[in-house]
């Protein structure tokens, strides 16, 4: 016996054991097939067209290994807090102190590291505890600035603009106060591995590591394949599940693989075996690879994904943004939610002010100096919707690399900072009109 049950917008019949089959009648686009999000894919299409135009405008230079590399590190403190951003605007919060909670940590990891600790333990600058402990105080007093907005905003009602708009002023003059003005000097190569050239995996460990996340990738894919059949739910047919399959296994790979074709400079090898006191060899070459950043920022799009998709915390996140009302009286406690969103927010702003200040290899007063407004728009572009109750932490990611690779080409090719951050603007606007198009047009939104 079979009958017919609507999944997904779609019939399908179902058998007796509960197994859907696709109803042949019905048909389906290929974009529905690969079950692709509309969002991601126009998001994937502007980044391949500002992709194309630069490096056609600067003669291949834009894809050339080394710029790439450079694009991909410099992504990264904006991706770790645009994800903690999706969380804030879906439950329909704003952050404009984020920046500023850079500036913050990074001024006591830099003070801590350099000054404060050595004193207090009598060791020299340098010591590997020192740079642990230096750590762990940097992502407390995140966690500790953001559960402080958190709980203004959710305990107190006070708007979460106007609570992060006295953040940005506040913590921005805490942290020239913290270190007297001064920029701080950061010279530790443990610190300096967490910024990007310093601390690379090279060619053979990249190429490892990308092998198993690919397995780690098809390994997911499978798994949620056969969950759904286990459902009775519709399923990809096998070709279209291989076709996704390997478009994100061969970007895995193609990624990897151009990063280990990015030299080490020869000066930099000599003064590396300089340091253990040996000569280097002729003709000896390596390869920069994946930067252990980058492997960071995969660790916190895994784990913010994780807790979006199968943690109650995120499901709670969701249904808050989405109703508040409703998420109140079902028995949420939306206050202590509200607090806790936002100190996993000021966690991640301390994560990227270390990655940031190793980057840079010091502390400046001008750390992450508008980042929140860049942050804010990674999330937006990558589809978080301003309206709350929906958003997607890939998204974000890709907001944020289409941004800095926007401001990366136009760099190279000689456009002025003012008209760089005019186009950043403008591509906001048209992101967040196109949203709301969007939404209206599957009637989300009148």
């Amino acid at each position: 016996m079979r009958h017919i049950r609507r999944v997904g917008g779609s019939y399908a019949k179902m058998t007796d054991t509960g197994q859907a089959v696709q109803d042949g009648g019905s048909k389906r686009s290929l974009v529905d097939t690969l079950e692709i999000d509309v969002r991601l894919l126009g998001m994937l299409v502007a980044f391949a067209a500002i992709a194309v135009v630069f490096t056609i405008w600067t003669g291949g230079t834009f894809v050339s290994p080394r710029n790439v590399f450079n694009i991909a590190v410099q992504t990264v403190p904006v991706a770790i807090m645009a994800c903690g951003m999706v969380f804030v605007i879906v439950a329909r919060h704003i952050d404009l102190s984020v920046g500023s909670m850079l500036a913050m940590a990074s001024a006591v990891m830099a003070m801590s590291q350099a000054y404060w600790l050595p004193s207090l333990f009598g060791t020299e600058y340098g010591n590997p505890v020192i740079l642990v402990f230096t750590i762990i105080i940097g992502l407390v007093v995140g966690t500790l600035m953001g559960a402080m907005t958190g709980w203004l905003v959710g305990y107190q009602r006070i708007p979460s603009f106007i609570v992060t708009l006295g953040g940005l002023f506040v913590w921005r003059n805490v942290n020239w106060f913290t270190t007297n003005g001064q920029s701080v000097s950061l010279t530790d190569p443990n610190l300096l591995m967490f910024g990007g050239t310093e601390g690379v995996l090279g060619a053979t460990v990249s190429w490892i590591v990308g092998i198993i996340f690919s397995l780690i990738a098809v390994w997911v894919m499978l798994a949620a394949r056969r969950n759904k059949q286990r459902h009775g739910f519709i399923v990809k047919p096998v070709w279209a599940e291989g076709v996704t399959m390997g478009l994100i296994v061969g970007a895995i790979l193609f990624f990897v693989g151009w990063l280990s074709r990015y030299p080490v400079p020869e000066a930099k090898l000599k003064r590396l075996f300089e340091a253990k006191g040996e000569v280097m060899p002729d003709g000896y070459t390596a390869m920069h690879g994946l930067p252990i950043s980058v492997l960071i920022l995969i660790l916190v799009v895994v784990l913010m994904t994780v807790t979006a998709r199968k943690t109650r915390f995120g499901r709670y996140i969701f249904a808050a943004g989405g109703n508040p009302d409703a998420a109140e009286l079902s028995g949420i406690n939306t206050r202590m939610l509200t607090v806790k969103i936002f100190a996993l927010m000021g966690l991640l702003s301390g994560l990227a002010a270390l990655i940031a200040q190793a980057r840079l290899q010091s502390h400046g007063n001008d750390i992450g100096m508008l980042e929140e407004l860049r942050v804010i728009a990674a999330a937006v572009i990558g589809g978080t919707a301003l309206a709350g109750g929906v958003g997607t932490i890939y998204g974000a990611v890709l907001g944020a690399l289409i941004m800095q690779s926007l401001q990366s080409g136009m760099a190279m090719v000689g456009v002025d900072t003012p008209f760089q951050n005019i186009i950043v603007g403008l591509v906001l606007i048209i992101a967040v009109w196109v949203d709301i198009l969007y939404r209206k047009r599957l009637g989300l939104t009148k």
